[in-house]
């Protein structure tokens, strides 16, 4: 079964300078996280703050969602990062 994305809830992550969601394969819940470099790259007038990047997020998140399930696919380890070469 494919991961899915059915919490919509995001948050910034200051220390990391991404944005984490989460991802389900059944009922096992996994991390993913989005640099901003990524964000910028697919958003590239947004505001460089914590508001621009959720923004970002939210305008483009079927965009990172496909991004997040071909990361996925890739293998399973604890957490997921999206680069800015995965879209």
């Amino acid at each position: 079964m494919p991961v899915n994305f059915p919490n919509r809830s995001r948050s910034y992550d200051a220390t990391r300078r991404m944005v984490r969601f989460w991802g389900y394969d059944r009922s096992m819940e996994s991390s993913f996280f989005v640099a901003t470099d990524a964000l910028q790259r697919i958003e590239p007038d947004m505001q460089p703050d914590e508001s621009g990047f959720l923004q970002a997020f939210d305008s483009h998140r079927d965009q990172i969602y496909a991004a997040a399930a071909r990361v996925y696919a890739r293998g399973r380890r604890g957490s997921y990062e999206l680069n800015a070469g995965d879209f």
